[in-house]
């Protein structure tokens, strides 16, 4: 790779990393360790076809449908149902933690409760903002498919959630 595509690529990638990361998480349900190889993937499969990726109309959009499916993948592999056991998860700062930081981990959890897809349909449609097609393009399914994956993962985080939110609600 020439010098002005690794650049153009290293811009890219400082540029989006985090909010891959983001995404990854809530993809994930929480696990941070997971997000993160997702996302190294995610930038190392983009850096293999930068030439074609740098031309594309959306880039970025590019990358999160990357990154979707490289989630999907991952958790149909056998070996994506191991968990560490030796090592406790990283906790936040309680210095730190902004004030919605109990709602934020309380969707988390929801969330990471919710099957594959569905989960990765909300976070998808409700997280990035795609529409129906647009997420439909990224899991590989019909938009029908993609309608009824967000009326059924809805009403499963309602469940979930139950009336556990209104203790967040502004008062």
């Amino acid at each position: 790779m020439r010098h002005g595509r690794a650049d153009g690529y290293a811009e890219f990638a400082a540029a989006r990393a985090g909010h891959l990361y983001r995404s990854a998480c809530l993809l994930t349900g929480g696990d941070t360790h997971l997000a993160e190889d997702l996302v190294q993937e995610t930038l190392g499969r983009l850096y293999v076809s930068w030439r074609r990726v740098s031309r594309a109309d959306n880039p970025a959009g590019y990358a999160q449908t990357v990154l979707t499916r490289t989630f999907l993948a991952h958790q149909r592999r056998r070996s994506s149902t191991e968990r560490a056991t030796d090592v406790l998860p990283d906790l936040p700062d309680p210095y730190s933690a902004t004030a919605d930081a109990p709602l934020r981990l309380t969707l988390v959890e929801a969330l990471g409760r919710l099957p594959v897809k569905d989960r990765a349909v909300v976070v998808l449609r409700y997280w990035e903002d795609r529409s129906i097609e647009e997420t439909a393009d990224a899991m590989n399914v019909s938009p029908a498919a993609v309608r009824t994956r967000c009326v059924r993962a809805l009403g499963r985080l309602r469940v979930l959630l139950g009336d556990g939110l209104s203790e967040y609600a502004p008062s």
